[in-house]
């Protein structure tokens, strides 16, 4: 058993990491301004922002790994400097924690936005599907936090190698369990509205992934952290999109700049990478778990 820490692990995303990482056995620590309490986790109060409070709380948990989730976790849910000063700043003091707690490994959750699509300028990728590969193009203050995290990821390999095993990952468009029986999401609408109206999906290019499955790569990255090569990032995402209808008939009408290369519903963005390195799939699409609740 091991101890891992979340850090805002009573988010949408968080509740789900913790429950997985608790259920394969592990003792967990939830770290939120706003912890929610209950469930499998022990539950701690902490502005992470503070540096000073991060590393008392560090050095008296002293987790094995963590997890880093907490941040302002919407493009816009801030004015871009503030936002950027934040995620940015969360991720630092993190990051000197748990160098000065003796962490061994550290996951950092970044963004498919770091991609660029949706730019007022216009954005065209390069080729699709889209793999951790792909140029990164950040239009707003909030994807440009991200590929910070990214970059502070890197520089933590770059300035101390393997005493630390980093990795970063990008969730696609995040549904709670509680969100296929129709407990709004992350926008609002429920997923159904999501299905009947194509163009709230084609916003993120109709990316998805079930909490618990995002959980369960976390997992299998913490299960294999000092296998795979230090620093990766990956795309973790459902196998299909957000839609009921072939992409080829969704895309010229609202993606045009995706036409040509896509068919049926196959993801926008690819997780093949997660698959070889941890062998971790998404088992949980939108026809499995909205049938759970008799939608089709």
């Amino acid at each position: 058993m091991s101890r891992y820490l979340v850090t805002g692990g009573s988010g949408r995303l968080g509740r789900s990491v913790v429950a997985v990482l608790a259920e394969a056995g592990h003792e967990v620590i939830s770290v939120d301004r706003s912890p929610h309490g209950g469930g499998p986790a022990r539950h701690i109060s902490c502005d992470l922002i503070d540096p000073a409070a991060t590393a008392a709380l560090f050095a008296e948990v002293r987790p094995d790994a963590v997890v880093h989730l907490a941040a302002i976790a919407v493009p816009f849910g801030r004015p871009d400097p503030e936002l950027y000063a934040t995620n940015t700043g969360l991720a630092f003091s993190v990051l000197e924690a748990s160098i000065a707690s003796g962490v061994s490994s550290l996951l950092f959750a970044s963004s498919p936005t770091v991609i660029g699509y949706g730019a007022p300028s216009g954005w065209q990728p390069e080729y699709l599907p889209l793999d951790e590969q792909h140029p990164l193009a950040p239009w707003n203050g909030y994807a440009l936090s991200k590929q910070a995290v990214e970059a502070i990821a890197a520089m933590a390999v770059r300035a101390h190698g393997d005493r630390l095993r980093v990795g970063a990952f990008r969730p696609c468009y995040v549904i709670a369990p509680e969100e296929w029986a129709g407990a709004p999401t992350q926008q609002g609408h429920t997923v159904a509205e999501r299905l009947d109206q194509p163009e709230l999906s084609a916003v993120a290019l109709f990316n998805y992934v079930d909490a618990r499955d995002a959980g369960e790569f976390v997992l299998a990255w913490l299960q294999h952290a000092t296998e795979i090569p230090n620093g990766t990032v990956f795309f973790v995402g459902a196998p299909d999109s957000l839609a009921r209808e072939p992409l080829a008939e969704l895309v010229p009408r609202y993606r045009p700049e995706l036409a040509g290369a896509l068919d049926g519903t196959d993801a926008v963005f690819s997780s093949g990478l997660a698959e070889r390195l941890l062998g971790w799939r998404a088992t949980r699409t939108w026809r499995t778990e909205l049938a759970l609740d008799g939608a089709s």
